[in-house]
Order: structure tokens, then C-alpha cells, then sequence
């Protein structure tokens, strides 16, 4: 009796300890903003797929693309903790090994306001790691919720 109620203990026990597929997901997309604020060009990389695609949308509506690398090379050379992108999560959609995240953000240089907008990340599961495979943001610096 003793060893069966040990059994289920740690079975129940590791069930609740697993995270959901939502958790992982956002995970992946934290990872990229820890790496961003530690200035950490290997752990930004870790966030992307392999052949990941970064872009953001000007104000007239042009869409630039930018390297991963060029990207992760650019924030590495900043100050640590000089940058914060505070994200909230407003949509997570998964299906199988394709989830789609929406997150308002407002982005912060050395604690001075810069601008805020929107990211919108597709993520792929593969080798049961999510990873970002393509951002898309919007940058303003009004109608902006400080």
C-alpha cells in the first residue's frame, strides 16, 4: 500500500511538473527577450530556427528584412540591461508543431521610453524544441499604453 501511494505521488507529481505546450511556447519567446537584455548573441540565436526570418514594418508601410546574425551581432554589443522589451501575451494559438503569438510591446533603452507596437512570431516544433521561425513587428512611438 505504501509503495502504491508513493507511485501515484510521484507519477501525479511529474505530470503537474510538465509544462504545457503554451508554457514552452512562451519560453522560446522569453528566451529571445532575455538574450536581447543580457546583450546574449548565442541565446538570442538559440531562439530561431535555422532558416528563421526577422522583419518589421516601417511607418509607410514598407516591410524590412533583417538578418538573424546581423541581429544578434547588433545587440551583443549593447550595454547589458541597457535594453527591455516588456511584452504581454495576448495570443497564443497552437496546432500540432505550428503556434502563432501575438504580444504588444513597449521597448525601453536605458530605461528611457523609445516606442512600442506589436510582434507577431510563428513558431515551429521540431526535435520537440519550439523555436521562432519568423517575427513581423510594428513600431510607433504614440498611441502607446505607459
Amino acid at each position: 500500500m505504501k509503495i502504491t501511494s508513493l507511485i501515484l505521488i510521484l507519477i501525479s507529481s511529474l505530470l503537474f511538473a510538465q509544462k504545457t505546450e503554451e508554457q514552452l511556447v512562451k519560453l522560446t519567446v522569453n528566451q529571445l527577450f532575455i538574450g536581447m537584455r543580457n546583450s546574449d548573441s548565442l541565446l538570442i540565436k538559440q531562439s530561431f530556427s535555422k532558416n528563421a526570418v526577422l522583419q518589421t514594418i516601417t511607418k509607410n508601410g514598407e516591410v524590412k528584412n533583417e538578418s538573424i546574425n546581423d541581429f544578434a551581432v547588433s545587440i551583443s554589443k549593447a550595454d547589458k540591461q541597457s535594453m527591455e522589451e516588456r511584452i504581454s501575451f495576448s495570443n497564443i494559438l497552437i496546432d500540432g508543431n505550428l503556434a502563432s503569438v501575438w504580444t504588444p510591446y513597449e521597448f525601453y533603452y536605458k530605461g528611457q521610453f523609445s516606442h512600442c507596437g506589436v510582434n507577431s512570431f510563428q513558431l515551429v516544433k521540431s526535435n520537440d524544441a519550439w523555436k521562432i521561425q519568423y517575427i513581423i513587428d510594428t513600431r510607433r512611438k504614440d498611441n502607446c499604453k505607459k
